[in-house]
């Protein structure tokens, strides 16, 4: 089956094919949002609470990383919601939820 160039093609494949490849994107997007949230959280954490690195933690360490890596976390959290309602929004207001994606992929979701 040919995707691009495809003069047979039905209106719904062509549909099918767009939507497929939306949610790859999205897919792929996620995974690199989950990559840049854990190498932040391994930055700053890491330089935080581990002064001296050693073969082993304290328990000062281990709490100060715990602690740490849950405020990242739930940062990050609080401003993907904030952002995926900001989508939302746009969607409603300028129409295509596509548009609106792919827009975002492309800017990085910024």
């Amino acid at each position: 089956m040919a995707i691009f160039g495809s003069s047979s093609g039905s209106s719904g494949n062509v549909d099918e094919i767009k939507s497929t490849i939306i949610k790859q994107l999205q897919q792929e997007a996620a995974v690199n949002n989950a990559r840049q949230l854990i190498g932040k959280v391994n930055e700053h954490c890491f330089d935080k609470c581990i002064p001296s690195p050693g073969s082993t933690l304290s328990s000062s360490e281990e709490g100060c990383l715990s602690t740490c890596m849950e405020k990242y976390i739930s940062l990050w959290n609080v401003a993907s919601k904030s952002y995926i309602a900001r989508v939302g929004k746009e969607s409603k207001k300028y129409g295509s939820q596509e548009t609106i994606a792919m827009n975002s992929l492309a800017t990085g979701g910024d």
